[in-house]
């Protein structure tokens, strides 16, 4: 029987029975391979052990400029995927031209203080829908903890009417204290949901 249909067989065995039952000793045993594969100049097995394995670890690693344009690259198209094109169609210049130059000098500021360690860890959230105020959060792939967390918060005001009102919360007080970045008139009306499309 074929080695890669025996190693197919053996992986199949033990899916279908949950590792529970041993499979059978004619899928274990390994063929003996002919005298001529041994000889063969090309022969995996010795290969591997020939050529050292190339390690590219630090070839794939971005420099902390790539990481920055990559987060506030990712963190304007979630910011858009948030407001949806009901929300986003109405406040998209304002957002462009007050609020997001912002979060880029708080998100430029925050992450150039991070270890060059950690920098290569962090990702930006998916936005929240509905009336959730969640944009985004910067958050570190290996811990799980965030490091900056982008918000809206609908505010009706009486007489005035509905105001988006951006802030952000840091990690270095615990994420307790809202740090303001702007507001952006809505109508009178209630506004449609976050992530609402037409």
């Amino acid at each position: 029987m074929n080695k890669w249909l025996k190693k197919s067989l053996f992986i199949l065995f033990s899916i279908v029975t949950f590792g529970l039952v041993t499979p059978p000793a004619s899928l274990a045993i390994q063929a003996k391979p002919s005298e001529d594969v041994t000889k063969s100049p090309f022969n995996e097995e010795r290969i591997e052990h020939v050529v050292p394995p190339i390690i590219v670890e630090d070839q794939l690693q971005l420099s902390k400029e790539q990481v920055l344009a990559n987060i506030l690259t990712e963190a304007e198209q979630k910011s858009f995927i948030k407001f949806g094109d009901k929300i986003g169609v109405v406040i998209e210049d304002e957002f462009k031209d007050i609020i997001f130059p912002r979060m880029e000098e708080i998100i430029t500021y925050y992450l150039d203080v991070e270890n060059d360690e950690q920098f290569q860890h962090l990702m930006v959230s998916k936005p929240s829908g509905g009336t959730g105020e969640k944009i985004f959060h910067i958050y570190n792939t290996q811990t799980g903890e965030d490091v900056l967390r982008f918000h809206v918060r609908r505010d009706n005001r009486p007489l005035e009417g509905y105001w988006f009102n951006f802030h952000y919360h840091t990690y270095h007080d615990s994420f307790r204290s809202h740090k303001d970045l702007g507001s952006i008139y809505w109508d009178k009306n209630t506004p449609p949901n976050w992530m609402s499309y037409h």
